[in-house]
C-alpha cells in the first residue's frame, strides 16, 4: 500500500504510531489494564502478533508481552531521540509496533516488548 493508501485507511492517530512511528502516551492505551483471553493482530493488517497467555503486567505504561508468535515481528535497530533500542514492526505490513527490552519477567523470556495499544486489535477467544 502506498502512504496515501495507509492515510485512507487509518485514524490519524494510527497512522502517527504504526506508519510514522509515534509513541501514545504511558498508561493512555485501552490494552495496557486488560487481560482476556485471544490474540492481539496489527491493527494495520491483522496479522498475529501475540497470544493473550505471553501478555504481563510490567507496570510501564504500555501493553507488555514476554514473546510474540514466532515469525510474527521484525526487529531493528533504532537510535533516535538519543538513545539505542530495537523497534519492532509488524512482519507483514512494517508497522510500527513498539520496542523491544531485556528486563522482562526473568522465570519466563526475560523480554518485555513494549507496545502501543494504538498499532493492536484485539481478538477475544472463541468459547
Amino acid at each position: 500500500m502506498t502512504e496515501q493508501d495507509w492515510k485512507e485507511k487509518l485514524t490519524p492517530e494510527e497512522y502517527y504510531i504504526l506508519r510514522e512511528k509515534g509513541t501514545e502516551r504511558p498508561f493512555s492505551g485501552k490494552y495496557n489494564d486488560f487481560f482476556e483471553k485471544g490474540t492481539y493482530v496489527c491493527a494495520a493488517c491483522g496479522h498475529k502478533l501475540f497470544d493473550s497467555n505471553t501478555k504481563y503486567n510490567s507496570s510501564c505504561g504500555w501493553p507488555s508481552f514476554d514473546q510474540a508468535i514466532e515469525g510474527s515481528v521484525i526487529y531493528t535497530k533504532d537510535t533516535s531521540h538519543g538513545m539505542i533500542r530495537t523497534e519492532v514492526t509488524c512482519a507483514n505490513c512494517g508497522g510500527h509496533l513498539g520496542h523491544v527490552f531485556d528486563d522482562g519477567p526473568q522465570e519466563t523470556t526475560g523480554t518485555r516488548y513494549c507496545m502501543n495499544s494504538v498499532s493492536l486489535k484485539f481478538i477475544p477467544e472463541e468459547n
